[in-house]
């Protein structure tokens, strides 16, 4: 589908039956032809009386916010994007919510930080039910779920920075999130209040942080896949942890934990009122471990 095409769904979807507002602006440049080809487009609908959403986020390049939206709004989106490298997507459906900045080879590799990346910030409602799905590719992301009612959440990043805070407790239980990372920083704040109960993690090459802190309501087990890099697991004091290790060169300090069977377990394990099963498999890097009050 061309870049025209997609655009023109964004106000002539049947499915769009909402107050839209798209704004098709020129910013300034100091060249007149780049200038018109930069667009920005705003988007938002109320909440009536929709019980569930399913959100597809798909973002090629570039600054990607995603945050719960005001009390009453379903969603509100603000996007800004080359089109000669970008193609807009936002369609609704009543149920099914797609949005994002796909990239096309027009221009060849996309230089981020030429004033041309795209930039979405999304907002989503926070007392609906919700699967998120959200694939970024390169850049710098930041997501805050917290607030958001989420029942299913399947992140995927590519060559990214990206930060994601749980800031205030799910009010859904989430039986599973999974979290694909490629060549990437990743840092995943406060999971304790997603209301977890697994949690399954691909890292490619690069830097991941875990912080279990938050309102831990039951014990999660957690899988982690990773090629090369380091890993930091965080986790409140009183927790218990049970950590196993499938590695070729990975460093870890042992110190607090008994090893039985092959199987390291943290002295408050027994005796702890919530508890955290992680299983490593590990190719290069280092696995870090630490106790927050």
């Amino acid at each position: 589908m061309n870049a025209r095409r997609r655009r023109s769904r964004m106000t002539r979807h049947p499915g769009l039956s909402i107050a839209i507002l798209v704004a098709l602006t020129a910013l300034p440049s100091p060249a007149p032809v780049a200038a018109q080809e930069m667009k920005s487009v705003t988007i938002s609908r109320a909440l009536t009386t929709e019980k569930a959403l399913d959100v597809v986020v798909t973002f090629g390049a570039g600054e990607l916010l995603l945050r719960r939206a005001d009390r009453g709004t379903l969603y509100a989106l603000d996007l800004r994007y080359d089109e000669r490298a970008f193609v807009p997507l936002a369609d609704f459906d009543g149920h099914r919510l797609e949005v994002g900045l796909e990239t096309h080879d027009r221009q060849g590799n996309l230089d981020l930080d030429d004033g041309r990346s795209g930039r979405l910030d999304l907002r989503l409602a926070p007392d609906v039910p919700m699967d998120l799905r959200l694939k970024f590719g390169a850049g710098r992301s930041t997501i805050d779920l917290g607030g958001l009612a989420l029942r299913d959440l399947d992140i995927e990043t590519g060559a990214s920075e990206s930060e994601l805070d749980v800031s205030r407790p799910n009010s859904q239980v989430l039986r599973r999130a999974q979290l694909d990372v490629g060549a990437a920083e990743f840092t995943a704040l406060r999971l304790g209040n997603l209301n977890l109960e697994r949690l399954d993690v691909t890292l490619g090459v690069g830097d991941l942080t875990l912080d279990f802190s938050g309102a831990l309501e039951r014990d999660i087990e957690v899988t982690i896949d990773m090629g090369l890099g380091s890993l930091e697991l965080r986790l409140p004091e009183a927790v218990g942890l049970r950590l196993e290790k499938s590695s070729f060169l990975t460093s870890f300090d042992t110190e607090g934990f008994e090893r039985r069977d092959g199987v390291y377990y943290s002295s408050n394990w027994d005796d702890a009122s919530r508890r955290i099963d992680v299983t490593i498999d590990a190719a290069f890097g280092s696995i870090r471990i630490v106790r927050t009050p």
